[in-house]
């Protein structure tokens, strides 16, 4: 893996571009685009993603004439290709032939082409024609000299979770798989409940429209499925292109949306991470919340780096309100992700489309050309991530700090039947990290059955579904003298949905020194007043067994009662929290378990809104400083530097302007 990305890295530094779609405009067009893209310093584009109809327009018959013209245009323009299986979105003509490969939803309703990525993930035509592309594709394009990286199909966790008889089949062979006989399944699913006892595997169906409610488990199995079967689709047409093209790295991208695919079983088989990343200009928490999601990218593979392969340069078409970018946020943003491990700052799209359901959302050349604001501002990053290629390939250290995910936990917890929908773990996550990010600290994301051993700080934003191998390494962590603070509504359940008996929360009890007796969520909206601050979402009964409060509920029906205890716990501590604190309280909770921990920022002394993250290569080591403050900000350093982007001289202090970046480098 390290050889072939470090060939990419070496051609083109911190790639910069975006996805290329020539087939919408003339050859007059794709010529002023490469000298356009000389302009911008693009070193890098995506090809190819939704050309399957262009390239195979009839089945069996390809017309690769245009892209050979594409591919050598940008090969003597300098430009490398991010090349795609072209795999996201079957032809006309494919799904005319074969109706049976579209989607079925939930509900039995058949989702017709038109759109994107229409087709089961579980159907053997599907496959079978994309592997047939995927190796085309590879063979044409082996030896071009634009080519530098295999892009596979597109977004894979957009894909809606296929409901048809042939995916029910594909899961029943899973289920067979997984538990080896019905009666395993049975104990698994809990299906003496509501009479749902299967005698063979050929009575289970998917978790299509049942009423009141589905079974958990059954809709649990159902997301672990749907991942494996993307994750299938992928290994097949990865295994084509390692076969033709040993040496050529292969990725994908993960969506915006984390939650679809499991990514801790996907990282292994990609060479590089690739994730696309649209957080929104009309939230205020915007900066906040993709920090996390670019903390789950590095952590992925180990602080490896990883490619933003997309983002929008302005405004998307998705949203209900689709705002443009505020002046500077573009770059922000983009430097945001380079500080977190990126390797890549890539846009959705290069040339903003004139028809179809995107052509509202931005590009780096918009609908009014090169002349624009926008356009200026895409050249500007482009020349500043071409000064230091030298940071490509730096790692992001190991972090003080680990936050738990566990996708099928995450499932789970947003699964049917529940004491409140209010509870998700995406919410539950930036809560916890919030206070983190604000404080500068640096946090890595781990598996729940990870060696913690390395860390000072864990943070268990909510590990609803907690196996016995996860509650081990947990435990042990504090037992050894670790810090470990976990919110409410944790270690609830096995990996099959079934309650852990004993207590809540059965599995954490001995090292929390407590149990819970009932939940108490609250009102939509509602609040609970705690000893300093207020209570979010939730409340629970909790009964002290050796821990003691650290705060109390102060109005409610569990006025007086604990809300956040502590409990020593061999030779570390265990902190819970039976409600979500409001943002102000939960930042004085964290800043004071990380001082008693030991955790500090990746700078001293960061004034608010700045923030700072550290990459490091042969000995170097580059801070990226970043304001995300409503004003200029002083930024004390602890010794003299020097900002790659100016090239001013080295110096102990630094101010950045609103929306300010600085790359900081010290060897």
């Amino acid at each position: 893996m390290n050889d072939r990305m470090n060939a990419l890295r070496e051609r083109v530094g911190i790639a910069y571009g975006g996805d290329y779609n020539p087939e919408q405009w003339s050859d007059e067009v794709q010529e002023e685009d490469l000298r356009l893209m000389k302009e911008a310093g693009v070193s890098l584009v995506s090809v190819g993603i939704f050309s399957w109809a262009s390239v195979e327009p009839r089945p069996g018959e390809y017309d690769f004439d245009w892209l050979d013209r594409v591919m050598d245009r940008l090969a003597g323009g300098g430009v490398a290709a991010c090349l795609a299986t072209m795999t996201a979105s079957p032809p006309p003509w494919l799904t005319t032939r074969h109706p049976e490969m579209l989607t079925v939803r939930a509900d039995g309703s058949t989702i017709s082409p038109g759109g994107r990525q229409h087709y089961c993930p579980s159907s053997p035509v599907y496959r079978s024609h994309a592997v047939r592309l995927a190796e085309q594709v590879a063979t044409r394009y082996a030896d071009h000299p634009a080519l530098a990286i295999w892009h596979v199909n597109n977004e894979y966790g957009n894909v809606i979770p296929c409901h048809c008889d042939v995916s029910a089949a594909a899961f029943r062979r899973w289920l067979a798989d997984r538990y080896g006989s019905v009666e395993g399944l049975n104990e698994a699913w809990s299906t003496r409940f509501w009479a749902q006892g299967y005698s063979s595997f050929e009575e289970v169906l998917p978790p299509r429209s049942p009423a009141p409610f589905a079974n958990p488990a059954h809709a649990l199995d159902y997301a672990r499925f749907t991942s494996d079967e993307l994750l299938a689709c992928y290994l097949a047409e990865k295994e084509v292109l390692r076969r033709v093209t040993p040496d050529v790295p292969v990725t994908t991208n993960f969506p915006p949306s984390l939650r679809p695919v499991d990514q801790w079983t996907w990282a292994p088989h990609v060479d590089v991470i690739g994730y696309d990343a649209y957080p929104d200009p009309l939230d205020a928490d915007a900066a906040s919340k993709v920090a996390f999601s670019y903390d789950v990218m590095r952590s992925l593979r180990g602080g490896q780096p990883w490619l933003l392969m997309e983002q929008a340069p302005g405004g998307v078409n998705w949203r209900p309100r689709n705002a443009a970018k505020p002046r500077g946020a573009m770059r922000l943003w983009s430097w945001q992700a380079v500080a977190h491990g990126a390797d890549a700052v890539m846009f959705f799209q290069w040339r903003q489309s004139r028809g179809g359901a995107e052509k509202f959302h931005s590009a780096m050349v918009p609908h009014g050309g090169p002349s624009t604001r926008l356009f200026g501002e895409v050249s500007a990053l482009g020349r500043e991530l071409g000064a230091v290629r030298d940071l490509a390939g730096a790692e992001s250290p190991r972090a003080d700090v680990a936050m738990v995910l566990d996708w099928p936990s995450w499932w789970a917890l947003e699964g049917p039947a529940h004491p409140s929908t209010d509870v998700r773990f995406l919410d539950a996550a930036w809560s916890c990290h919030r206070p983190l990010f604000d404080a500068g600290v640096a946090c890595d994301v781990v598996r729940a059955d990870a060696d913690l051993s390395a860390y000072r700080l864990v943070v268990v934003p909510n590990l609803y579904l907690t196996s016995d191998e996860a509650a081990r390494a947990l435990t042990r962590y504090v037992e050894e003298g670790g810090t470990l603070v976990m919110s409410f509504f944790s270690g609830i359940v096995d990996p099959y949905d079934r309650v852990h008996l004993g207590g809540y929360p059965a599995p954490f009890r001995a090292m929390l020194g407590l149990t819970v007796e009932e939940f108490h969520p609250l009102a939509e909206d509602a609040s609970v007043g705690l000893t300093d601050g207020s209570g979010t979402v939730w409340s629970e009964e909790v009964r002290l067994e050796g821990a003691e409060a650290v705060a109390h509920f102060t109005t409610g029906p569990l006025a007086g009662e604990p809300a956040v205890t502590r409990h020593r716990f061999g030779r570390g501590e265990a902190w819970y929290l039976a409600t979500r604190p409001d943002p102000q309280a939960m930042r004085g909770l964290f800043d004071r378990v990380r001082d008693a921990a030991g955790v500090t920022p990746v700078l001293p002394g960061l004034p608010e809104g700045v923030q700072a993250c550290v990459r490091e290569k042969n000995g170097s080591r580059w801070y990226v400083v970043l304001n995300h403050g409503a004003e200029a900000a002083d930024v004390p350093l602890p010794a003299p530097m020097r900002d790659e982007l100016t090239g001013a001289a080295p110096a102990a202090s630094l101010r950045l302007k609103r929306r300010g970046v600085a790359v900081l480098r010290s060897i």
